[in-house]
Order: structure tokens, then C-alpha cells, then sequence
């Protein structure tokens, strides 16, 4: 993702948070606070997919824990509403999968997969992440109340 990036990021990001079914960000962010959480600095990155210089969708990757648990990735995923069910959330899941293997991590780590938001479930399943374990009633989901979040774990080795 470029600097110029952000602008075209800023609007899905915020409608997104704003619909309460995904992420526990605060609904009160800015755009600066907002390109602060989500940009990963190094030895992590975010990208952009992009089609005809619309950017479609994003994607943070990187260590999940520092020092002695940064053997273990982990990464957040965001899809423009216009672009839903075209595979953007496919195409952006397998190239994060690549790029943790080829940086060496021994597995990738989801740490907060909404147990309702069952796209993205099945997406990760079918990349071969496993749920190793739900925390019951951790997400107040503006649609369903609370529900759990899934851990969800892919080795790599």
C-alpha cells in the first residue's frame, strides 16, 4: 500500500467498522487513526488489490506476538463493498498465506474471526485454517449481539 492508497482504503475501512460485524476497532477514529492501526510497519506490510486503479481491497500482514513469538503471522483483511463476492478476499488471503512462507513463518495465527461473519470463515477454512478454538460472547456484533471470535491457526511447516 502507497501513501496515495489511503484515500481510496479511508471509506471502506470506516463503513466497515461502522457496521459492527468484524472488527472491534472504535467506531469514533479518524483517517489518521484508522492508516495508524491498520499500516504495518516492518518487518510487516499492508497491500492494496487493485483494478483499474480502484482499490478494491486491503490486507495487513506480519508477526503475531514480537520476540519469541514472532515465528507465528498473523493478518487482517478488508473488502470494499462494491467488490464482495468477486474473490478479492481469495486473492488477497492466498497472498498473504504466500507471503508468510516466504518470510519463513512456521504458521499463521488469526486471533479474532467473528464466528457470524461465515464468508470469511468458510474463505479461511478452504485456505486450510483450522478453528482451534472459539472465546464464547468476546464480539458485540450490532446484528447478533454477542457472539464468540474464533481462533483460527494454518501451519506452514
Amino acid at each position: 500500500m502507497t501513501e496515495d492508497d489511503w484515500p481510496q482504503v479511508w471509506p471502506f475501512f470506516d463503513e466497515i467498522v461502522r457496521a459492527g460485524e468484524t472488527y472491534a476497532y472504535p467506531l469514533d477514529l479518524t483517517s489518521e487513526q484508522a492508516r495508524a492501526l491498520w499500516t504495518m510497519r516492518p518487518p510487516g506490510q499492508t497491500v492494496v488489490l487493485e483494478e483499474g486503479g480502484r482499490v478494491l481491497g486491503s490486507a495487513t500482514m506480519g508477526p503475531n506476538r514480537p520476540g519469541r513469538g514472532s515465528h507465528v503471522g498473523t493478518a487482517s483483511f478488508m473488502v470494499s463493498g462494491e467488490a464482495r463476492g468477486r474473490g478479492v478476499g481469495r486473492r488477497l488471503g492466498e497472498h498473504v498465506v504466500q507471503w508468510h512462507r516466504e518470510q519463513g513463518f512456521r504458521a499463521i495465527q488469526f486471533n479474532a474471526v467473528v464466528e457470524t461473519n461465515t464468508a470469511a470463515v468458510r474463505l479461511w477454512q478452504s485456505l486450510g485454517f483450522r478453528i482451534i478454538g472459539t472465546v464464547p460472547a468476546a464480539f458485540d456484533s450490532t446484528a447478533h449481539g454477542l457472539v464468540g471470535l474464533h481462533v483460527m491457526h494454518l501451519p506452514l511447516v
